[in-house]
């Protein structure tokens, strides 16, 4: 209409006087012409990423691929992709692995009542409080015991041992690796300060074990009765350890399981990533906290 030619002045009407008449806007009528116009499809708003989908779905494979983990997530491989300086966003990881099935299997947990511990269990600095537990596995010499110690700050595993025999004993074993570790060794009160968070297995119940601890310095800190989630870090480590390596290797000898779970406790505390940690190592979240301590 605005190119129509006027009967009495043989000009256009022009695009001004048009939408004046039928009282529409000139930028809605800008806009539409550039709709009608525009050949390709619209494209995400803002600046473009470094990656297509494509490329960043093909480093995604790689590091899934490529790591020692079995079983990770968008997280992970989000965080991953971070270390090896690919920046992205968890969101779009998560649908990139979501369209090409490769996110990890998950398990929906049934519904439970009134918890009778519902606090937080986790300390803000490492050494104020250690979890211990067990599990067992197969061998090829009979079921093994697995004792483990898990520091509730770093999550860092600070003992790990197998044994045919789960006596209170052989319990105190990852214990003695802690404070060793920690405290450089075995001594009266060395590790005075610390508390032992521990279920009520008659393991730990029991008169040996709690008087050795007590010599040793450190509180016993029974979880509450039928509540494993008081011993939570002990617990989370445990499958770990499970989905990592108990569940995917067979070992004739509890020998060679011993040496797997040495490997594997270097391999942890250097390599695994937390979340809550902001996808540290428990190696690295211990050296953060030793750096502050040695500035103050």
């Amino acid at each position: 209409m605005s190119e129509a030619l006027s009967p009495s002045a043989g000009r256009p009407y022009g695009l001004a006087r048009v939408c004046r008449w039928w009282e529409v806007a000139r930028s809605t009528v800008y806009a539409a012409r550039g709709r009608r116009q525009r050949t390709a499809l619209p494209s995400k708003r803002g600046p473009r990423t470094q990656y297509s989908d494509a490329e960043l779905l093909a480093r995604i494979r790689q590091v899934l691929a490529t790591s020692e983990w079995v079983g990770e997530g968008h997280r992970k491989a989000w965080a991953q992709l971070r270390a090896a300086g690919v920046r992205t966003s968890k969101p779009r990881v998560l649908r990139l692995m979501r369209e090409a099935n490769l996110l990890a299997p998950t398990r929906t947990g049934a519904p439970r009542g009134p918890r009778a511990h519902d606090g937080k269990i986790t300390t803000e600095r490492p050494d104020e409080m250690w979890g211990t537990d067990g599990t067992t596995t197969m061998t090829g010499e009979g079921q093994a015991t697995i004792f483990v110690v898990v520091d509730h700050c770093t999550s860092e595993c600070l003992g790990l041992h197998a044994t045919a025999r789960g006596n209170r004993f052989e319990a105190l074993e990852p214990v003695h690796q802690a404070v060793t570790e920690v405290f450089g060794g075995v001594d009266e009160k060395i590790a005075a300060g610390v508390q032992l968070r521990h279920d009520h297995g008659s393991v730990y119940t029991s008169e040996d074990f709690q008087r050795e601890i007590r010599f040793l310095g450190l509180e016993s800190s029974p979880a509450f009765v039928r509540a494993p989630e008081g011993n939570g870090c002990a617990e989370r480590f445990i499958r770990t350890l499970k989905e990592q390596l108990l569940w995917l290797r067979f070992f004739p000898a509890i020998a060679e399981l011993n040496a797997a779970l040495a490997d594997f406790r270097v391999r942890y505390n250097q390599r695994w990533r937390l979340e809550r940690h902001d996808y540290r190592a428990p190696a690295e979240v211990r050296a953060a906290f030793m750096a502050l301590e040695t500035a103050a």
